[in-house]
């Protein structure tokens, strides 16, 4: 077999067809080599991709008529429920081209270099206002990280899930619910989206655990980037690394830039400008913007400046942002208008519309929350540490634990611990383990000996 009889096939079939359909039709066929076939053909201008992710299907170009590529452009367009700027339809009419019509086009440093922190502004004071007044909430005078922390179960499950699903992993929001809060894998599911799932919760509590401390620096990237790649990387060694290999934008002309030195360079550079940049949606938006382009890591750079944009708004009690609802194919083509042709106003739009919609979610959330009590904030990091400790060690007796903590605190201070970390010991359950970093077997174990 080879790639002509693969091309053969496509042209046969009545509607695009997807790799997964390739591969039923030629169960000896090998995804890599028929990806490589597929790559191929496109460069030849014998068949269009069609989607981006799992969603891709292929389409024969030769003899196809005209209506129905038309259809199909029109399908691959962003929904018509996203409000879109003359500018955004501008850049989806250029991306609509096969990719032989489009210039190739590396790496930009322009790009990053004409844009000056607070004097340059991808969003305009009028959406940064509209943005400021979605995502206030009562939280605004409290430490760095509160409104996080109170929602942070849900947080947990709808940014790992909506985040994973724009990667095309097809678990459902209860399949994610399931294996977040009780470890249950998703049946007939691939491990790959199991571990992305699992990846992205870590990832998640990595930033809710440290909110106070975390800032747009190069450890910080690291390790988010550490924490999403965990396992999924054909080489364990790009965990956590700038990169040092080629790597290919699939469906695009956009050839990021190899040298791991200039590499780390610019990155520092992002990071540095991110740092001063003051609006914290501008600074969101920015590292949405430049974080995938650079192309710092062998994968995952898109998934980690998703969750790196979630960073000023966690530290200042916005609501987060989710990405529940954005579709994955109107994400892909935002994000190649920004790598070929250094475009920011589909993003920018996809970034509003999106926003909006985590911002619906929580609404509701937010207005069922109180204000936070004191003593439990002030006691936070202590009571998350004896708790902890309390149910690893279940042949001890908890109030013992407890009061090897006290040690070096105020007689007042430890009256106040005692009392809150037994009311949290008698109300835990399965829903709040992730707060303190533990998991339903070892509530399990605990219970036995204790009740």
């Amino acid at each position: 077999m080879n790639r002509f009889e693969i091309q053969r096939y496509i042209e046969q079939q009545c509607h695009p067809v997807s790799v997964s359909d390739l591969i039923m039709a030629h169960p000896d066929l090998i995804r890599r080599t028929l990806q490589r076939w597929l790559n191929k053909l496109i460069e030849d201008n014998q068949i269009a991709a069609i989607g981006d992710g799992r969603s891709r299907k292929y389409i024969a170009l030769i003899n196809q008529p005209e209506a129905t590529l038309s259809r199909h452009s029109e399908h691959d367009a962003f929904p018509k429920s996203i409000p879109l700027s003359p500018d955004s339809h501008d850049i989806l009419t250029y991306l609509s081209k096969p990719t032989l019509e489009r210039d190739p086009v590396g790496y930009s440093r322009d790009f990053l270099d004409d844009y000056i922190p607070n004097k340059t502004h991808y969003l305009s004071e009028p959406i940064r206002r509209q943005l400021h007044r979605m995502g206030k909430t009562i939280y605004a005078t409290q430490p760095a990280g509160t409104y996080g922390r109170d929602i942070y179960n849900r947080l947990l499950i709808d940014l790992s899930w909506a985040s994973s699903h724009l990667e095309g992993n097809t678990y459902s929001r209860l399949d994610t619910v399931e294996l977040i809060e009780h470890g249950q894998f998703a049946q007939g599911k691939d491990i790959i989206e199991t571990q992305m799932i699992l990846n992205h919760k870590s990832a998640i509590e990595l930033l809710i655990d440290n909110v106070d401390t975390v800032e747009f620096n190069r450890f910080t990237i690291l390790n988010l980037h550490s924490a999403l790649s965990e396992n999924l990387l054909a080489n364990p060694f790009d965990e956590g690394r700038v990169r040092s290999h080629v790597v290919e934008i699939g469906g695009s002309v956009y050839k990021p830039m190899s040298s791991e030195e200039v590499l780390s360079i610019q990155l520092e550079s992002i990071l540095n400008k991110a740092n001063q940049i003051i609006d914290p949606f501008e600074q969101s938006f920015f590292i949405m913007v430049h974080l995938p382009y650079l192309q710092p890591f062998a994968d995952i750079n898109k998934r980690t400046s998703r969750l790196a944009a979630n960073i000023p708004l966690l530290k200042t009690n916005l609501c987060p942002l989710t990405f529940l609802d954005v579709p994955e194919e109107a994400y892909s083509k935002a994000v190649l208008g920004v790598y070929e042709m250094n475009r920011i106003e589909l993003l920018r739009d996809l970034y509003l519309w999106a926003y909006e919609r985590s911002t619906k979610e929580y609404l509701a959330v937010k207005q069922e929350l109180v204000k936070p009590d004191q003593q439990r904030l002030q006691y936070r990091a202590k009571i998350k540490e004896i708790v902890k400790q309390v149910i690893l060690t279940p042949s001890s007796q908890p109030l013992d634990i407890i009061e090897s903590y006290m040690s070096n605190e105020q007689e007042t201070d430890q009256q106040n611990i005692i009392a809150l970390a037994l009311e949290e010991l008698r109300r835990i359950h399965e829903g709040v383990l992730a707060r303190y970093g533990l998991r339903p077997s070892q509530l399990e174990k605990w219970r036995k000996l204790h009740g």
